[in-house]
């Protein structure tokens, strides 16, 4: 196999709950994970000179060994000692530094490409093994899907898919520092916490009103008083109808749940009009496993 065209999916966080902070920086969460339909295509291609290349559509994002994509190719073909080349293309559509897992989405994509192209014959536990060296998000955009999250986010548990639904998706203009958001997080203490049980409860009944009731993220207190314009993308969602908004891991991405289409597409339209931002998305929950 010389070509492969594979599809980086972007994340959400239904919930999002973080229990404490280990010496070593990283911190124990609780995360209910859901891979929505929205993606990148990471085009990879063999070349006989050695070396690992890297192009993407977006001038300001590097292309060298600072690139998860590059991390990603570089991991495998030093473990396997891999004498030939590869040619990764990246054309961006998930907003970048967004609480929405592209770069790492990225990095699976190309851990799941380079064995298929090379045939190492790694299990997917295998390469989630080998994921987490490079982000904590790696591992769970490998299984993709529908997933509890644990540890410093590399215990994954299977869970029951989210139910059909529209999800709406809106990143104002603005970066957000992981670092700084888990920083301020922890000169506060957390008084409030989401309800991650109730969120696996909904989706074992299949009760997406339930799901959505309990969406929460503990990071939210800290994004949302740096930048309000967060809180009121919420709240624009809400009164056009979702179900329940909230945003997404560090955030700024924000996101609503709808039950209609036409009620998402019209929130998305009342959201440019306001100014918050032009980056809106109406998809869905994508469910499916990687073959």
């Amino acid at each position: 196999m010389d070509k492969l065209e594979l599809k980086a999916l972007a994340k959400v966080n239904l919930g999002l709950d973080v229990l404490g902070r280990r010496s070593s920086g990283y911190h124990d969460v609780r995360m209910v994970m859901q891979t929505v339909y929205l993606y990148d295509q990471v085009i990879m291609e063999k070349k006989k000179k050695p070396g690992i290349e890297v192009e993407t559509n977006l001038y300001f994002l590097p292309v060298n060994e600072n690139n998860l994509a590059y991390k990603a190719a570089k991991l495998l073909m030093d473990e396997f000692k891999i004498k030939e080349g590869i040619k990764i293309t990246l054309k961006k559509h998930i907003p970048v530094a967004a609480g929405m897992a592209g770069g790492s989405s990225n990095a699976a994509a190309v851990l799941y490409g380079m064995n298929r192209m090379f045939s190492l014959k790694l299990s997917e536990e295998e390469l989630m093994e080998r994921g987490v060296a490079l982000g904590a998000d790696v591992p769970y955009c490998i299984m993709r899907g529908t997933v509890l999250a644990e540890g410093i986010g590399e215990v994954l548990t299977p869970l029951a898919p989210m139910p059909k639904c529209h999800i709406l998706i809106a990143k104002p203009p603005i970066s957000v520092s992981t670092k700084f958001v888990y920083d301020e997080l922890d000169s506060h203490e957390i008084t409030k916490h989401p309800d991650i049980d109730g969120i696996i409860a909904g989706l074992n009944g299949q009760d997406l009103a339930r799901i959505a009731g309990s969406l929460g993220n503990v990071l939210e207190e800290v994004t949302v008083r740096e930048y309000p314009v967060i809180e009121q993308i919420k709240n624009t969602m809400k009164e056009q109808g979702a179900l329940n908004a909230i945003m997404s891991g560090s955030g700024p991405t924000v996101f609503g749940i709808f039950e209609e289409k036409s009620r998402a597409r019209e929130a998305g339209r009342k959201i440019k009009e306001t100014g918050a931002t032009k980056q809106v998305y109406v998809t869905n929950v994508h469910n499916a496993r990687r073959k």
